[in-house]
């Protein structure tokens, strides 16, 4: 079992920056990609970044590219998700999830139960 617990979430203007975080507790880190989740109100969840197990390679939906990043501490176990430029279509429930494909997420074997950020204009 993995535990996922997301932080960091809150109100914030437009242009505006937040950094979320998941700590995961259980089995061993490494052995799962990592992602963020997403779910705006009235709209399904979608993946908004991932990463690979070391950090290696990542994936960004279009929408985010060029003002989110995503990262991980190993030694720490928790990934980051640094939003920047944020704008209201950002608002929802963020989520934090572990594949255990280990390179991207296809199929998450464990989510967190999701922090909310909420963009004002």
């Amino acid at each position: 079992q993995v535990q996922l617990v997301e932080s960091g979430g809150g109100l914030v203007q437009a242009g505006g920056s937040l950094r979320l975080s998941c700590a995961a507790s259980g089995r061993t880190f490494v052995s799962f990609a990592m992602g963020w989740f997403r779910q705006a109100p009235g709209k399904e969840r979608e993946l908004v970044a991932s990463i690979s197990w070391s950090g290696g390679s990542a994936y960004y939906a279009d929408s985010v590219k060029g003002r989110f990043t995503i990262s991980r501490d190993n030694a720490k176990n928790t990934v980051y998700l640094q939003m920047n430029d944020l704008n209201p279509e950002d608002t929802g429930v963020y989520y934090c999830a572990a594949d255990q494909n280990r390179v991207a997420i296809i199929s998450p074997d464990y989510w967190g139960r999701g922090t909310r950020v909420t963009v004002s204009s």
